[in-house]
Formats: C-alpha cells, sequence, structure tokens
C-alpha cells in the first residue's frame, strides 16, 4: 500500500464521526448493505468461532418503535437501516462441533489435525460459567462493530454506534429470543442530514504520543 493510500484511508476515518442526524429521505444502496453483511462476516473472532449475529432492519414502522428502547435515540428512526450485533445465547459442544465440521468442509483438514483442538476447546468451554461465557462472546461483538465502523468510513456511509438501549425491548420487537440471540450494540447506518451540526465539528483526541507508546529494541 502506497503512502497516498495510507493518506486517504486516513481522511476517511476522520471524516467519520457519530452521526446525530440521519437525511430519512435517503437509502443505501443494496451493493453497501451487502457490504456491511460481508465486513460483518468477515470479522475477526476469538477461536474463529463467530459467536456473533447481525440483525438487519430496514423497516421504518418498527425503527419507529425501537426509538424508546434507544433512550429516545431519534437516529435509530431516521437512518437507512439499523444493524443491530448480537450474541449466541448457547454455546456449547454442538456449535463448537459445527465449526470443525465448516473447517473440514472448506479447508479439507484431517479430522486427525482437528480433533485435538476441538476437544480441547470444548473442554475449556464446559469450564466456563453462564457470565464468562457471555462476556467472552460479547467482546467479539465489539470486534465486529469496530469492522463495521471502518467499513463504513471507508464506504462512505455514514453510521451512529450505540451503547445506550433497552435489550430486552430490543428482544421482544425483534423476537430474539426464538432466535436464540440477545442484542449486545446497535448500529444506525445511512447518510448524514445537511443539518446536522456535529458534522462540521472537529474531532478530539490525545495527541497521538499521548495514546500511543513505541517499544524500539
Amino acid at each position: 500500500m502506497n503512502s497516498y493510500s495510507v493518506e486517504k484511508n486516513l481522511e476517511h476515518l476522520n471524516w467519520r464521526y457519530a452521526v446525530k442526524k440521519f437525511d430519512s429521505e435517503r437509502i443505501l444502496p443494496k451493493n453497501k448493505v451487502e457490504g456491511l453483511k460481508q465486513a460483518f462476516n468477515l470479522t475477526a473472532t476469538s477461536y474463529g468461532l463467530q459467536p456473533i449475529k447481525m440483525i438487519v432492519v430496514q423497516n421504518k414502522e418498527l425503527q419507529k418503535q425501537l426509538v424508546p428502547c434507544s433512550y429516545g435515540q431519534q437516529q435509530v428512526e431516521s437512518a437507512s437501516h439499523v444493524l443491530v450485533i448480537c450474541i449466541e445465547k448457547k454455546i456449547d459442544k454442538a456449535f463448537i462441533t459445527e465449526y470443525f465440521e465448516r473447517v473440514k468442509r472448506v479447508r479439507g483438514t484431517s479430522e486427525a489435525i482437528l480433533k485435538p483442538f476441538e476437544e480441547s476447546l470444548v473442554a475449556d468451554f464446559s469450564k466456563k460459567n453462564a457470565m464468562e461465557v457471555e462476556t467472552w462472546a460479547t467482546n467479539q461483538a465489539y470486534l465486529a462493530m469496530g469492522n463495521l465502523l471502518s467499513f463504513c468510513a471507508l464506504e462512505e456511509i455514514d453510521s451512529c454506534p450505540m451503547e445506550g438501549f433497552i435489550p430486552k425491548e430490543y428482544g421482544r420487537l425483534l423476537n430474539l429470543d426464538a432466535k436464540g440471540l440477545t442484542s449486545v450494540l446497535v448500529l444506525p447506518v445511512g447518510y448524514r442530514a445537511k443539518d446536522d451540526e456535529f458534522s462540521r465539528m472537529e474531532k478530539v483526541r490525545k495527541d497521538i504520543s499521548e495514546s500511543v507508546i513505541e517499544i524500539f529494541k
């Protein structure tokens, strides 16, 4: 990657901000939405297990119903789409075995090579309590959010990452219990409104020398 590409990518990251007001009339084209789905699916996760799923909402009536469950944040209604990042409720031996079966299908890796790793993971997860597994899975959801935010910046898709919402109410409206999921993060996406004053504000960040520590030989 040449220096121009690096500078251009950094420009895109600097362009990104947490949108406070979306243009409710502008809808993301299908290829952008497909790109978001692919970016989510390509997120690196611990052990490659992918204990996460993403709900893509494009339904203005439903989005309106989600606003009270989002502490009144209007971006949920005005966004083109709302991405809800969820974690699997049940991560057990069957879930882990399914992953290794997928590895065998995709890579053709032999059972002899994979079995020791599979048994090790099953044993490790069997020792974790429910809270430990939930925390682990939630960490993977944050990895996905970071990946999506970077993709949005590079594709000039506006976004607003949210932790402030009521998971139980999202679960009810999106029927997540039946899907075996728990919502963790919310990401409205679309295009910023022209009168969103936050789009013109300078980023407030520490100096690089304060946020990065370099260790040399």
